[in-house]
């Protein structure tokens, strides 16, 4: 399923019922007094998280939501009947925002996390609350107020432990599906991935993370060239970085080093903080070159980059080094985990 990653739509709560004009009839009772009920309160709408969703495409197919209204009030003082609620599900990761005002309205980050979207109306009160010592027989009733119309954009982004980084026809796409159950589109030209792809890498039966393969991202990304900003802003998500280097690009005059200079200025452009991500370089397609020669070239980069970090050289056609890069990321997320863990801990003993 492709991935999308933005949806418009127009949520509608319901409108309060009516309040009653009603007055009390009964057999030898001539003056019975008002006993209009009050509406019921209309439907409001609501956004619900779930972990079983990773994209918003059915959003592209069902635009507009409304709850129901609450229904009028009637004689013997009985209240309306109130309208239902409607719960949209959505995926994990999901940013709220009005769409004409541009305001962020929330996120839902959790599994059932829930959201109100859309205020449903209040129900509108009967004439038996105007009943007075000078008006025993009121006539006058409130009607119900209207529930809240709202146009909204729900934006998405990747919820991944790792995200994968390089230029196109790095090779992202090819690493994803050695070492995970995801299958994405491989082929040998540029900007075959359109879409984020998610893979679960198990390392064993209690360990196991989760990757993105982001599209593949060029020189002017951060001001929108290429594929732009609408791919840059998943990698925010990730706990670590994987910078994935082709030792044998399609183009023999695109170096490496060059690329990597790139990209990491494309980051900072974008969101300072990205850059200072956890990042580890990974040279790929080792399989096009000489095992010597492939080692040699990978030092140099490393060198000329002067490298102080992580870095890997693997080929994904063969696996060759694959099974060790996702071991050792494994580690170091259990590592970023008890580093947060020890912070967290940390905070609540300050305050």
């Amino acid at each position: 399923m492709k991935f999308v990653d933005e949806a418009s739509i127009t949520v509608s709560a319901g409108n309060g019922g009516g309040g009653s004009a009603s007055f009390r009839r009964e057999k030898y009772i001539q003056y019975g007094g008002p006993d209009g009920g009050d509406g019921g309160r209309g439907g409001s709408v609501f956004l619900e998280g779930d972990s079983g969703l990773n994209t918003l495409v059915d959003f592209r197919h069902q635009r507009k939501y409304k709850a129901q209204n609450g229904q009028g009030g009637s004689g013997r003082n009985m209240t309306g009947r109130s309208g239902e609620d409607i719960v949209i599900r959505v995926p994990l990761g999901t940013i709220v925002r009005d769409e004409e005002s541009g305001d962020t309205l929330g996120e839902v980050t959790e599994q059932d996390q829930r959201m109100r979207v859309a205020q449903g109306g209040r129900g509108g009160l009967g004439n038996v609350h105007f009943k007075s010592s000078t008006n025993r027989s009121p006539r006058k009733t409130v009607p119900g107020s209207p529930g809240e119309t709202r146009p909204l954009l729900l934006e998405l982004k990747v919820l991944a432990d790792v995200g994968l980084l390089g230029f196109p026809n790095a090779g992202k796409s090819t690493l994803i599906t050695a070492v995970s159950a995801a299958r994405p589109k491989v082929a040998d030209y540029p900007f075959t991935t359109l879409y984020p792809n998610l893979g679960v890498v198990r390392i064993d039966v209690e360990r196991s993370f989760v990757i993105a393969d982001i599209p593949g991202l060029i020189e002017g990304a951060a001001e929108g060239t290429g594929l732009g900003i609408q791919f840059l802003k998943h990698l925010q998500r990730t706990r670590l970085l994987l910078h994935l280097v082709d030792l044998a690009p399609l183009a023999l005059e695109v170096d490496p080093v060059a690329q990597v200079r790139q990209l990491e200025e494309e980051l900072m452009k974008f969101d300072a903080s990205l850059a200072d991500k956890t990042r580890w370089l990974v040279f790929t397609k080792a399989d096009l070159l000489l095992p010597e020669e492939a080692r040699e070239k990978a030092e140099e980069c490393v060198a000329e980059l002067n490298w102080e970090g992580p870095w890997m050289l693997i080929s994904s056609v063969t696996k060759s080094g694959t099974e060790e890069l996702m071991q050792k990321v494994s580690d170091e997320l259990e590592k970023i985990d008890e580093e947060e863990a020890q912070s967290l801990l940390m905070q609540e003993a300050e305050q």
